[in-house]
């Protein structure tokens, strides 16, 4: 399978996690403030490119940092906040934003791999078709997400990966843009 073959139009969605696919993870710590996030290098126009092409853009992110007190939802908020103006600023536009503020262990619905933040975003949104709709991400538990939504997936890592639950597999945001452009 190819993306070409994907048939990608304006009625698609594109579901991004958001640390190590929009902005820089931090090892073994949190984003906690908006000082600390970092764009990926070259996010800004892939986002303005990927607008172009899919008629949704929705981030889903685990914050568990949030559950472990290390810092507020009006913090995440903020950098939110930050963020869609940046990006809106760079000519790009993500549609929605959700979060899951729960711990690993708690095992919550809203936090992936389960898909509560896809089913409220199609609430939300009522023009998203899962089986047209994309998971960008860089664990399993975002391929999981995607795929227990019925999505077809991209990871993104440095490093090919096969599993089951990968469909595409490319090195950056960038790289998944370069793909698409050959392919439209």
């Amino acid at each position: 399978m190819t993306l070409k073959n994907l048939n990608i139009n304006k009625n698609w969605t594109l579901f991004l996690d958001r640390d190590g696919v929009i902005n820089k993870k931090i090892d073994n710590d949190y984003v906690k403030q908006w000082i600390e996030f970092e764009f990926i290098e070259g996010v800004l126009d892939a986002l303005k490119f990927l607008n172009t092409v899919f008629g949704n853009i929705i981030v889903v992110t685990n914050q568990q940092g949030i559950g472990k007190k290390l810092y507020r939802k009006e913090d995440l908020e903020i950098i939110h906040k930050n963020m869609l103006y940046e990006i809106a600023y760079h000519g790009g536009k993500i549609d929605k934003v959700y979060f899951s503020p729960y711990l690993k262990s708690e095992n919550h619905p809203y936090r992936k791999p389960g898909i509560g933040m896809a089913l409220k975003a199609k609430e939300d949104i009522s023009t998203i078709n899962f089986k047209e709709s994309i998971m960008v991400g860089d664990s399993m538990s975002d391929m999981e997400f995607g795929r227990n939504a019925g999505m077809k997936t991209i990871y993104i890592s440095e490093e090919i990966t096969e599993n089951d639950k990968i469909d595409f597999n490319f090195k950056s945001l960038n790289e998944l843009v370069i793909s698409l452009q050959n392919s439209i």
